[in-house]
């Protein structure tokens, strides 16, 4: 398919998913946050949700995790303008609590009925290889129950539809760690990944 032609079919279809109401998560959430990157791009990324500043935003991976994120991708030499970056679910699920938003992990459910929408991105893409961020991202990937990270990762895993995939820690994990030393090192892990990933895409 020519690059101008899935372009606007993609601004089609985040239009489209604007207007989404297939689980009750955009009853808490401002928008609907859909995927961004060129249409062509020989690597799509997908994490489990957006956040609360991607969902102030409207576009993916924009605070803290994403911020790490980027950090990792310039130590690989990735240029982010020409990885296609998107979530498994669209919408930002969260429990309110005052002023703030707590994040919640989505459920199966939710997961299953949001996954039109990424199937399609990949229809309209065809990228090379999608690397998952993360237990959630890979489950809804793979469609498999279990997932443990630190057996599937560095695996070239094959799709049911022939795609390559492989799977990594999902940066906000690594936000997460309880020392530096730690996050040093997942980080470090992490742009291995990432240079595996363009490594089995030909980059």
């Amino acid at each position: 398919m020519p690059v101008a032609s899935a372009s606007s079919k993609l601004a089609h279809l985040a239009r489209e998913a604007a207007g989404c109401t297939r689980c009750p998560l955009y009853r808490n959430a401002i928008q609907t946050v859909f995927g961004e990157g060129p249409a062509n791009a020989a690597i799509m990324m997908v994490g489990e949700q957006p956040g609360d500043q991607e969902d102030i935003a409207g576009r993916p991976f924009v605070g803290p995790a994403g911020k790490l994120l980027d950090r990792a991708l310039e130590a690989a030499g990735i240029d982010r303008k020409k990885i296609y970056l998107t979530n498994a679910v669209k919408h930002f699920k969260n429990e309110p609590r005052g002023k703030k938003r707590l994040h919640k992990r989505p459920n199966r459910y939710e997961t299953e009925v949001c996954r039109v929408w990424f199937e399609k991105e990949v229809s309209l893409i065809r990228p090379r290889l999608i690397l998952a961020l993360g237990v959630t991202a890979a489950q809804s990937l793979t469609g498999r129950r279990t997932i443990v990270l630190s057996r599937e990762r560095g695996r070239v895993l094959e799709l049911p539809d022939g795609r390559k995939a492989m799977v990594t820690t999902h940066p906000s994990a690594i936000l997460r760690m309880p020392s530096d030393a730690a996050r040093r090192t997942a980080l470090a892990a992490l742009v291995r990944d990432l240079r595996a990933a363009t490594e089995q895409a030909a980059l």
